[in-house]
């Protein structure tokens, strides 16, 4: 069992090395999805995504409750979740307490039996937004980032399409 987190700017190549790391798993590989298609510009990404992927995935779509369904589908392939940017953005938008859904999902992460593939967005690269809800995500980003890349066993920054191994 391993624990992959999979972090890099926008469309940097992060999903593709992350369904090439779950790929090299042994057993049929399950996709948890955490986007909505809530307008046509996001069922045309969602579309493209599996396309590329092709027919031999599970799929699940898990908008929030991520931790219910890793635990649902341990003992068989690995997982991919993509990605957990979005999953912070549905738990902000929800008003959950999205900390400590953080917290269980890095404290659930070493109980698990099947693998799991995280991507995410490294948001914090960039300029200061010039809003406070701008500015509240993406501080939120960068802790889950970093709770889950502590409970992590690799760290891949992608870039270019290229990996880079942190951890």
């Amino acid at each position: 069992m391993a624990v992959i987190l999979i972090t890099g700017g926008a469309r940097s190549g992060k999903s593709k090395r992350a369904e090439m790391r779950t790929r090299a798993f042994a057993g049929q590989p399950i996709y948890v999805a955490t986007a909505e298609a809530l307008d046509t510009e996001m069922e045309a990404r969602i579309a493209k995504h599996r396309a590329r992927r092709g027919t031999d995935w599970i799929e699940r779509e898990v908008p929030l409750d991520l931790v219910r369904v890793l635990v649902a589908t341990d003992g068989g392939g690995a997982r991919l979740v993509d990605c957990l940017t979005l999953w912070l953005s549905n738990l902000m938008h929800e008003q959950r307490d999205w900390e400590r859904e953080v917290g269980e999902l890095a404290g659930t992460l070493p109980r698990l039996k099947s693998s799991v593939v995280f991507v995410t967005n490294e948001v914090g690269l960039g300029i200061v937004p010039d809003n406070a809800l701008a500015r509240s995500f993406r501080d939120a980003a960068g802790i889950m980032n970093q709770m889950i890349a502590d409970v992590a066993d690799e760290v891949e920054f992608v870039v270019a399409g290229l990996p880079m191994k942190l951890k």
